[in-house]
Order: C-alpha cells, then sequence, then structure tokens
C-alpha cells in the first residue's frame, strides 16, 4: 500500500514539474514570437495642446468642473 502511494506521488509531481517545464518554455517562445511580429507597434504620444493664456478661459474651466 505504501508502496502504491509512493508511486503515485511520484508520477503526480513528474507530471506536475514537465506541466510546469513545459509552460516555461512555451512562455518564453511566445514572448520571442511576439517580439519579432509585433501586432501593437508603440505610437508617439500627442503633444500637449500649449497652455491657456486667458484667465477668464481658465475661471470658467474649473467653474465648470467644480459643477459637476
Amino acid at each position: 500500500m505504501l508502496q502504491q502511494g509512493l508511486v503515485l506521488l511520484g508520477a503526480g509531481m513528474g507530471i506536475a514539474v514537465g506541466f510546469l517545464s513545459l509552460l516555461a518554455i512555451v512562455t518564453v517562445c511566445m514572448g520571442r514570437l511576439a517580439a519579432r511580429v509585433n501586432l501593437f507597434p508603440e505610437t508617439k504620444p500627442k503633444a500637449a495642446p500649449p497652455p491657456a493664456q486667458d484667465d477668464a478661459a481658465i475661471a470658467i474651466a474649473i467653474a465648470a468642473a467644480c459643477r459637476r
């Protein structure tokens, strides 16, 4: 009975370690493949609009934001 339990323990741990090793290898390969394919290229951020010089426009914007 003990021998069967140890065999089952060894088989279960072997399967788990094998699966995790396979998962790590596949993850590394997919990372390298994704770097080559580059489906989502980075875009340059848009330039920020120039700062407002009109104090009245700033006050209106603040009032509208506080109102919501």
